[in-house]
């Protein structure tokens, strides 16, 4: 490994205002970091997707991570041309690392990015990848990419970085510009360079892994501990449906101890937590070791959709018309990235049940385009449905009068409540109750 500092950041004190930052991939993750790092330094954001590049450069972000008067503000310039990052001294990658129909990590996204990246870049610069990877993927896959690509030597003419993501959309205190960030470079000169530079980004701090390997395992098994902890709560729920007694009450109950852990039952999708044990499984199965815990915790979320759909099924008396309410992954952002409120959804179908859908955050058109789903549109003057079935606790639904959910199901009918937001709420006794 090569210690010599790079070249066009030789010292502390040439990282400044004008440094020059590109973040290649404007998503969740790419966006918020753009903005952050524009405070101290030059930054343009590049992405392939000329619409989002557009929106943005209008002062709207689909995504909702960062409101229109803080973007407008922003000194970030986009781009859909890699050309205009040239000059970056630092380009930092944060483009998603999704897996294939076989649960195996699809790392095209990320090469696709190196090999954008390895033409325009300058002798000297620094490439930090930010998407979550298995161990060993920054310097064994990006690293090659790039040396092909830009006919430089890493270590020598270029240096390697990691430091991983940690956005939770929807998540208004754990910011970018807040939280604690993991910095690792190829070289202590690299490390030192990163810490610096993300060091003004966020008031939280700045955390030097050991090397680049340690920090994307530390990433990868954040999000699998959580996926782990979950599939025992939901385990332990299909156990409690069984015994006739709600896991919120159980729950709530066992929290009364200090050192209880708060985890709740439901569906997990996502970006991150559905998707990164795979990454560390698959990497476990390269060098000889069966993660036979990981994938059974992915085996039981997985299979959560089918379970609350079944469910819903035996409370209901022959076919049914149901609303679902909700389909993004999660409460209060618009992100649909495997969301597996579309388990629910396609096996209510498959028991025979009319299936309608809304979303009030979720886009119309890319529900119907990657979901194939038709959001109906308002609540208002909705009624005569056997049953509905809450999937995603979003504010609007925990506002929802009693009054008005009772008229959509005229007065008598099932009331699924999968995330137990109503579980305090009284309804007419001719309202049938379940939760998980």
């Amino acid at each position: 490994m090569a210690n010599s500092t790079p070249a066009a950041l030789k010292e502390h004190d040439k990282v400044s205002g004008k440094t020059k930052i590109s973040i290649v991939g404007l998503g969740y993750v790419g966006l918020p970091l753009a903005v952050a790092l524009a405070r101290s330094f030059d930054v343009i954001g590049f992405d392939v997707n000329e619409g989002r590049v557009k929106e943005l450069r209008h002062g709207h972000d689909r995504t909702m991570e960062i409101d229109t008067p803080a973007l407008r503000a922003s000194s970030v310039r986009f781009t859909t041309d890699i050309n205009d990052t040239r000059d970056a001294d630092i380009h930092i990658v944060t483009v998603p690392t999704p897996v294939d129909e076989e649960d195996k990590p699809d790392l095209e996204p990320l090469k696709g990015a190196c090999k954008a990246v390895g033409p325009v870049l300058k002798k000297g610069a620094i490439v930090v990848v930010e998407s979550t990877v298995y161990p060993g993927v920054t310097e064994d896959v990006c690293g090659p990419i790039l040396e092909e690509t830009s006919g430089m030597t890493s270590g020598v003419d270029f240096y390697l970085g990691y430091s991983p993501e940690r956005i939770n959309p929807g998540d208004k205190v754990h910011t970018v510009d807040k939280i604690i960030k993991v910095v690792s470079g190829q070289t202590e000169q690299v490390t030192d360079i990163l810490a610096d530079v993300y060091g003004k980004a966020t008031t939280g701090g700045t955390y030097r892994a050991r090397n680049i390997k340690t920090a994307e395992a530390a990433k990868v098994i954040e999000n699998a501990q959580r996926d782990i902890n979950i599939a025992f709560v939901n385990e332990a729920t299909m156990i409690f449906q069984k015994l006739g007694i709600s896991a919120y009450d159980v729950l709530e109950t066992a929290g009364t101890k200090w050192n209880f852990l708060n985890f709740t039952p439901g569906l997990v999708g996502g970006h991150c937590i559905g998707v990164d044990p795979f990454y560390l499984a698959h990497r476990a199965n390269e060098v000889g070791h069966f993660a036979d815990l990981i994938l059974t915790g992915r085996r039981i979320n997985e299979n959560m959709g089918k379970f609350i759909a079944d469910s819903v099924h035996e409370n209901l008396n022959g076919k049914s018309k149901i609303l679902v309410l909700g389909v993004t992954f999660k409460e209060n952002v618009p992100d649909l990235r495997n969301t597996k409120v579309v388990d629910i959804i396609s096996v209510l179908r498959e028991h025979g049940h009319e299936v309608d859908v809304h979303d009030p955050l979720a886009d119309k058109d890319e529900a119907q385009q990657f979901l194939g789903i038709d959001l109906i549109e308002s609540l208002s003057d909705l009624s005569g449905y056997d049953s509905i079935v809450c999937a995603v606790a979003h504010s609007v639904y925990r506002d929802l009068s009693p009054a008005a959910l009772e008229e959509m199901i005229g007065g008598e009918g099932l009331l699924a409540d999968v995330k137990g937001i109503w579980r305090n709420t009284e309804f007419s006794p001719k309202i049938k109750r379940w939760q998980l």
